[in-house]
Parts: C-alpha cells; sequence; structure tokens
C-alpha cells in the first residue's frame, strides 16, 4: 500500500494554477495586494486540479500515541496525560474542539499507540500498532514494519475519510514526549546537533531541557539513522503518531488533497514523508510556525512558510485549524469576488 500511495502522487496540475492566477489578476483589486491568500488560493488550484477550488468538507485528523522515551525523563507531564487527552478529545473539551467548531471542521480522533487499552468509543479510530513505542535512548523505538503499518494505518485513515467528502485536512498530534521523536527526526534530517532543535515541550526546566538534549544526542549515537531512509529513521526515533501523521500527508497527496501541517510533531512527520515522497511536498500548507525551538529549522529544510506566527506550541492540530480557515477564505476570495468586467470597475490603464 505505501508503495502505491507513493507512486500515486503526482506533480500540481499547471494548468489548473495558471487559470487561478489568472483570474486573480483580473479580481477587482490591485494584482498580488492579497498577498499570501492569491498565492495560496493558486496552490490550492493546483493541488487539486480545480481552477477555482472549494473547500466545503474540512476534517482535522489528531493521532495519538506514547513513548517509551518518557521514562527516561524527558517530558514535565506523566504518560497517563495522552489518554486523558484523548478521552477530552472524544467529549469536546478540548482546545482543538473548540477552534475545529470555530472552523467548521469535524475531527478525527486515532489511537495509533496509546500506552493503556482505550475503551471503545464511536468516534475513535483505532490503528493501535503497539501500547507506545521503546525508547528511543536504548535503541530502535519500533520494528521496520511497525513503522510501514503506522504509515499504512495513516493512508487508510485518510483514505476514509475522503471517500466521505474531504476536500482539505489538517493534522494534529497528542502523545507525551512525542517532542523527543521529534527532535530526533529534526536532527537526522537538517544536521543540526539536538541543542538546536530540542525545545522545553510540555514545560521543561532548564535542567529539564539539558537532560532532554543529552537523551536526544544518546539516541542519535545508539540508533545512527539513515537521513536518506525515511523508513529507518520512523523506525529507529520516530513514533507511531508520527508515522501516522506522514501517512496521512502522503494518502492525501496521492488523491490530491491540501494538507495543512500543525506545528512541530506534524512537521517532522512532514519531514518523513517528504523523505519518502519528495512529490509530497507541494501538497503542503504550513499552518504556523511553532513556538518550539527548533521548528524554524525544520520549515527552512521543507522550504515551507508559514502562514501565521501566534505564539502556539499545544499541538492536537489547533494551529491546523487557524490554517483551515485561511486556506478556505483563500479559495473564497478566488470564487467570489467580481472581475473587473463583471463589476464595471476600470481596470489599471
Amino acid at each position: 500500500m505505501l508503495d502505491q500511495t507513493i507512486s500515486q502522487i503526482k506533480a500540481l496540475d499547471e494548468t489548473a494554477a495558471a487559470a487561478a492566477r489568472a483570474r486573480q489578476d483580473t479580481l477587482t483589486k490591485p494584482p498580488g495586494s492579497l498577498g499570501r491568500l492569491e498565492a495560496l488560493s493558486i496552490q490550492i488550484a493546483g493541488i487539486t486540479g480545480q481552477p477555482i477550488p472549494v473547500i466545503k468538507d474540512k476534517v482535522i485528523i489528531t493521532m495519538a500515541g506514547d513513548h517509551g522515551v518518557v521514562a527516561d525523563g524527558v517530558s514535565a507531564f506523566p504518560q497517563e496525560v495522552t489518554p486523558q487527552m484523548v478521552t477530552n478529545f472524544l467529549h469536546g473539551g478540548a482546545a482543538i474542539n473548540s477552534l475545529a467548531r470555530h472552523v467548521g471542521a469535524r475531527i478525527v480522533v486515532v489511537d495509533m499507540g496509546v500506552a493503556v487499552d482505550m475503551p471503545a468509543h464511536p468516534q475513535l479510530v483505532n490503528k493501535k500498532v503497539a501500547l507506545g513505542t521503546h525508547s528511543l535512548a536504548h535503541g530502535p523505538a519500533m520494528t521496520r514494519a511497525q513503522a510501514i503499518q503506522s504509515l499504512e494505518a495513516g493512508i487508510e485513515v485518510v483514505e476514509a475519510e475522503i471517500a466521505r467528502g474531504l476536500d482539505i485536512v489538517g493534522t494534529g498530534d497528542m502523545g507525551i514526549g512525542n517532542t523527543t521523536p521529534s527532535a530526533a527526526i529534526a536532527c537526522v534530517l537538517t544536521g543540526e546537533a539536538p541543542a538546536k532543535i530540542a525545545g522545553r515541550g510540555t514545560g521543561l526546566d532548564d535542567a529539564g531541557l539539558r537532560h532532554k538534549i543529552s537523551i536526544l544526542e544518546q539516541a542519535l549515537a545508539v540508533n545512527q539513522p539513515d537521513p536518506q531512509d525515511g523508513l529507518d529513521i520512523l523506525a529507529k526515533v520516530g513514533g507511531f503518531e508520527i508515522g501516522g501523521l506522514a501517512g496521512v500527508m502522503l494518502g492525501a497527496a496521492a488523491h490530491g488533497k491540501p494538507v495543512v501541517v500543525d506545528g512541530f510533531i506534524s512537521t517532522a512527520a512532514a519531514m518523513l514523508a517528504v523523505t519518502l515522497a519528495p512529490a509530497a511536498r507541494p501538497y503542503l500548507i504550513a499552518a504556523h510556525r511553532s513556538q518550539e525551538y527548533g521548528h524554524n529549522a525544520m520549515l527552512a529544510w521543507l522550504g515551507l512558510e508559514p502562514l501565521v506566527d501566534m505564539h502556539m506550541r499545544l499541538g492536537e492540530g489547533t494551529g491546523a485549524a487557524i490554517g483551515i480557515s485561511l486556506a478556505e477564505a483563500a479559495c473564497k476570495v478566488l470564487a467570489e469576488m467580481a472581475t473587473f468586467a463583471e463589476a464595471g470597475v476600470s481596470d489599471k490603464e
């Protein structure tokens, strides 16, 4: 499934993008005056193959997983917060629920590897690979087979939503300790040292941050991930929800759907997706610039400019919700504004 999905990712539709660009230049405004909104509508036209794309069915896929490295003291919060927050998502009480309601998106909550057996719930998608990963500080976080399983689970989740009508997807995460594997992925691919990437996550103090950096240095030395092999990186220093999110991105790209990437963890997943399938890169829209320390380096590696910088660092898909709203606004401007000819307004001489 993974190989087939990657093979289906095509270049953007330049004819649709050109038509959107030409229409933008005839709308009742000076060309380029709506800035990123114009560029975003043109990108989405190219992604979807629609000269005037329509965004109605908005989905945020929030994936949860636990991490063995939490036992090595890299998080300010205990591991039991992961299933507690998944329950909060299902009951509609988290920040992502509020923002998703605000932008009119539905949330798909996926158990990719929470360290306990979650009670069955009609809105919880069970794709559990295992009860959390192994600690990346002492060896591979998962097997290569589990890495493939997590990616393919993400593809399955997004394809099910596409079958329901998905027009745009945002990515979100939940997993205590998951800034550590995300930082490890970023270190492998950017070549930066852990001290240049690792941040405070859920609120580490200075001593905690120094310890987290040492754990990352140990993990990279023990595992020696191959920066040319996305599966090797995921298996050795990744997480089940990170693999799942990378799969969502690959599956969406294969079906011509725009992907709004949330913050630090989702960006690590995007780096893996692009390592596995470079053709997926133009399908990605960076929602925001996270406050997590290494996010700038990750965005630079991807060549993505975030839509906003609101000093956010929560995850869950909260930044993606804001990004989806802007993507919808960009498409509505393209579709609903009058041209100079339609409005009877004089164009520039």
